[in-house]
């Protein structure tokens, strides 16, 4: 084999962060605010978003205040951090269960309901 050859088998290759990954990916994203369907959830992204900014902050006060922090204030932190993360997880459960009961909806509309016995 050539060395031109071997470059363009190289150039070939599939990468995962491709040229084609990249560019679907963001039109991905664009799809999200588009009336588009989208790969993504708006509501998961968003609340992702909302859970690493909350994070930030919490990681910026922890880093800010550990010299001067008692253990009731340590405690308090983490307990809103956990309240933070449960209230995050339970929403991703809540969405994932309407998402499969508004699945099962129009599949249980299209059966025919028995008719009594006359």
């Amino acid at each position: 084999m050539s060395n031109l050859d071997q470059r363009k088998i190289a150039m070939n290759k599939k990468y995962f962060f491709g040229w084609n990954n990249i560019k679907w990916f963001f039109s991905e994203l664009n799809k999200i605010y588009s009336n588009q369907p989208s790969f993504f959830s708006k509501k998961r992204l968003e609340s992702g978003v909302a859970f690493v900014i909350a994070q930030w902050g919490m990681i910026y006060f922890l880093l800010d205040k550990h010299s001067t922090m008692t253990m009731t204030d340590m405690l308090m932190w983490s307990g809103v951090e956990f309240a933070v993360a449960g209230y995050i997880i339970h929403q991703i459960q809540k969405e994932k269960k309407e998402d499969i009961l508004n699945k099962e909806t129009p599949q249980e509309a299209e059966q025919p309901e028995d008719t009594p016995a006359n």
